[in-house]
């Protein structure tokens, strides 16, 4: 099985109300997924709540290898989501490991 998870820091907003209708968006464009493609196992995406901190949203999914990783990168659905995050992306960190 394939852990892949990633972070992602947006950029700065006029206000924190936007910030937050971007965050909300980003989310749930990225739970529309389960189901949508079948390689992914499993999905979540927390929302930063420790103002200390850097990154803004944390996402956190799963494969059955790293060909499934693949094929969700790929599949257009997520390519979607992808721009919508790009927009406004800062800096992305990611991780993907074997469990």
């Amino acid at each position: 099985m394939i852990k892949h998870i990633v972070l992602f820091k947006l950029k700065s907003f006029e206000n924190e109300a936007l910030k937050a209708d971007k965050l909300k968006e980003i989310k749930n464009g990225l739970l529309a997924l389960d189901g949508k493609i079948e390689e992914l196992k499993s999905i979540e995406v927390g929302l930063n709540c420790n103002e200390n901190e850097t990154f803004d949203i944390a996402l956190t999914t799963t494969f059955n290898n790293m060909a499934g990783l693949d094929v969700y990168a790929k599949h257009p659905d997520h390519v979607a989501v992808g721009k919508i995050i790009r927009e406004v992306l800062d800096a992305r960190s990611c991780v993907d490991y074997e469990y």
